[in-house]
């Protein structure tokens, strides 16, 4: 077995590093030899990432994907290329890509120019003992098009080799071995419309095809440690590509004889390392001419490695007398648990504490801390805990815990499961009266332009200080101050928009308000109803736009959806984010349906209304939350603006990540957000308001509460 494992290991390697261009008899070869390499332990090895980000070989993708809700971000350097990418496993089955490249302006010969790229590939099947795995997918399907191509590949595992073969089109069959097989079912495959131009749109009527396609593959050799001098996690790679160019200059046409920027050979090769479970660094020789460098970072969303943190404090005895005289100092205890305690009753075997504040990101958490808190100074006859959590003035929810349930955890005699079984999930009630309540934050921000054609990547970091004074039943005054400390967004070129600029001038706002007042405000939150909550604002709402903007929101606990209704009326700010203001006024408002979706806890938002630059249209958006609290989406904006009006992008898309700083060691319910827009537009805008109901309520549904039941015991 051993020696026909070996002769079969020589066959591959002769096949994947002859020089020239494979004729059908070697692409069969690989093939036979992929299918005959008998049973082989499917992806027990964890793939590797390829130079444009994502699973794959070198710059050929294959048919292993990273673990589900992996996110990966990295970068890699050649001459006159640097690629940066930000991956993730959006679902088992699914793995996506953002791109960004700074290349040289191939047209002009000269400078630099980016682009921007969004990759998918999506898995057929898995691998078996006899059959490899099989993947397709599409490489810049919502870009320029410089990088358009699409594939299908299999890959084979044999021992300590894993086998890839497959077959490209678009920028992937530029190798042009054979012409395109699907050209036998219908004559519009042999044609590929190809537009270079702003991007953004879906090239969907160019999907696989073309006059030519290319046959790629190669192999991955697991590089024991021995021969590896003690390296864990060496990987060497040997790749024939089906990309036969270096560089995009003249674009690429259906053959490539005499073509300008052809490279110098189809075989790459190259060694990367992955000694843990979160680097990939690699040293590939790409093209006969370059060398390359790559680096990349990768965590688990599900399970992301958290700093540690002090257990969370016992559960108390339960004193064995009545202790009525002690009911005055539960205020006291709660605040040294970081609440704010608004209400605090005994009532025969019930104890009602509404609070606000706290450093738990979450229901179950706020639960279990403030029955902690209150548990050794309640009366001994007290059975039920009802904790009501108000947030920005709101009453979210109302749990009431049984206290021997909470005691018989503690003890061992009991679970969170249990706990969770016997809680009761309601509406909280409105507290009325005035209740004064000074709040503050001092956070950094980072702002964002992606696509200047000089620089891939434009930004500012800024300082910032709030203020929130919260006046009882709602209402709340608001403000902010930020300075800019870095960047250089303040540098970016002037907008080239032909709509109103409600976006597009960040530049002015950045280098015109270095020192800003970026919200100042009089709002109020309030719950007419169960399940009902309502928003009013006045003022300075968000850095570019002034004015008044109301919300309604429709929120039941036991069911999976949402309904909102947000309407405004704004005044563009200057650009000094002082209290002037420029000449543009517009209304503008959505109706919002929220989703929780049945699968892989996704949950979709849907909207429709007028936007910013007065355009009309709607918004998906789509997000995947894990149990860590790490939240990871992505949204897309057609309105009535067209394509060519708007500008470069085409239409407003992007991807968002939220990620709970509680991960980082301290606790606290605060949470990162960072926002990639491929580039920044005026068509598809909305106001970016503080204290949005949906984000303010979503946690106290019944969904949110069963999802994170264990809090009840952090």
């Amino acid at each position: 077995m051993a020696a026909a494992g070996n002769r079969r290991r020589a066959t591959i390697r002769r096949i994947a590093s002859r020089p020239g261009r494979p004729r059908g008899w070697t692409a069969g070869a690989l093939g036979l030899a992929m299918l005959a390499a008998g049973p082989g332990a499917a992806q027990e090895v964890a793939a590797t990432a390829g130079d444009f980000g994502g699973v794959g070989l070198i710059e050929m993708r294959n048919a292993r994907f990273r673990p589900d809700g992996t996110l990966e971000a990295g970068a890699a350097f050649r001459r006159q290329r640097q690629f940066w990418f930000l991956g993730f496993q959006a679902l088992p089955f699914l793995e996506t890509t953002f791109r960004l490249t700074d290349r040289l302006d191939a047209t002009a010969g000269r400078g630099a120019t980016t682009d921007r790229a969004f990759d998918v590939k999506a898995r057929l099947w898995e691998e078996s003992a006899w059959r490899p795995a099989l993947a397709m997918g599409a490489q810049d399907v919502i870009g320029t098009g410089l990088y358009a191509g699409e594939y299908l590949v299999a890959s084979k595992r044999l021992w300590d080799l894993d086998l890839t073969l497959g077959l490209g089109w678009g920028r992937l069959g530029t190798g042009a071995d054979l012409g395109n097989p699907l050209g036998a079912l219908s004559g519009r495959y042999r044609a590929r419309p190809r537009t270079v131009g702003v991007g953004g749109r879906p090239g969907l009527g160019s999907l696989f095809r073309g006059r030519d396609a290319a046959i790629f593959g190669g192999l991955e050799w697991s590089v024991p440690p021995a021969l590896a001098l003690g390296l864990e996690g060496l990987r060497a790679k040997l790749e024939w590509s089906g990309d036969a160019l270096r560089d995009e200059r003249g674009g690429y046409p259906t053959r490539i004889t005499g073509l300008r920027g052809e490279a110098a050979t189809r075989l790459n090769v190259g060694l990367q390392w992955q000694p843990n479970p979160w680097l990939d660094a690699g040293v590939h020789f790409v093209h006969g001419t370059d060398l390359l460098l790559r680096l990349s970072l990768r965590l688990d969303s599900a399970q992301p490695p958290a700093m540690p943190r002090p257990p969370p404090p016992a559960l108390p005895a339960r004193p064995e007398a009545a202790a009525e005289d002690t009911v005055p100092a539960l205020p006291a205890a709660l605040r040294r648990a970081g609440f704010r305690p608004l209400e605090v009753t005994v009532a025969g075997a019930e104890a009602r504490v509404a609070v606000a504040g706290g450093r738990q990101p979450t229901l179950a958490q706020v639960a279990g801390r403030v029955a902690r808190a209150v548990q050794p100074l309640l009366p001994a006859e007290v059975e039920r805990i009802a904790v009501e959590w108000h947030r920005a003035g709101l009453p979210v929810a109302r749990l009431v815990l049984l206290r021997g349930a909470m005691e018989a955890a503690a003890q061992g005699a009991g679970s969170a499961e249990e706990i969770l079984a016997s809680a009761a999930l309601s509406p909280a009630e409105p507290l009325a009266g005035f209740r004064p309540d000074l709040g503050w934050a001092l956070e950094p921000r980072i702002a964002l332009q992606l696509g200047d054609p000089r620089v891939g990547v434009r930004w500012q970091a800024s300082g910032a200080a709030g203020l929130r004074l919260g006046l009882g039943e709602g209402y709340a005054l608001a403000g902010s101050l930020a300075q800019a400390v870095a960047g250089n967004l303040d540098k970016g070129l002037p907008s080239d928009s032909v709509l109103p600029r409600v976006r597009s001038d960040l530049g002015r706002y950045a280098r015109e308000g270095r020192t800003a007042i970026p919200t100042l405000y009089a709002e109020r939150l309030w719950s007419p109803a169960d399940d009902w909550f309502a928003r009013l604002s006045a003022g300075l709402l968000e850095p570019m736009f002034g004015g008044i903007a109301g919300e309604v929101l429709w929120r039941p606990q036991q069911r999976p959806l949402a309904l909102g209704l947000d309407l405004a009326w704004v005044v563009q700010r200057d650009y000094r984010q002082g209290l002037g203001a420029l000449g543009y006024s517009v209304a503008t408002g959505h109706a919002s349906v929220y989703a929780d979706l049945p699968i892989w806890n996704l949950g979709a938002v849907l909207r429709a209304g007028r936007y910013l630059a007065g355009d009309w249209g709607g918004t998906l958006e789509v997000s995947r939350r894990f149990d860590s609290g790490i939240e990871i989406g992505g949204f897309a904006t057609l309105t009535t603006t067209p394509f060519r009006r708007f500008g470069e992008g085409s239409f407003d898309k992007g991807i968002f990540l939220r990620f709970p700083l509680q991960l980082l060691g301290p606790e606290t319910a605060s949470r990162a957000t960072a926002l990639i827009r491929p580039v920044v537009r005026d068509g598809g805008q909305r106001l970016a308001l503080d204290n949005p109901l949906f984000e303010v309520t979503r946690e106290g549904r019944a969904a949110a509460l069963g999802r994170d039941y264990l809090g009840l015991l952090r």
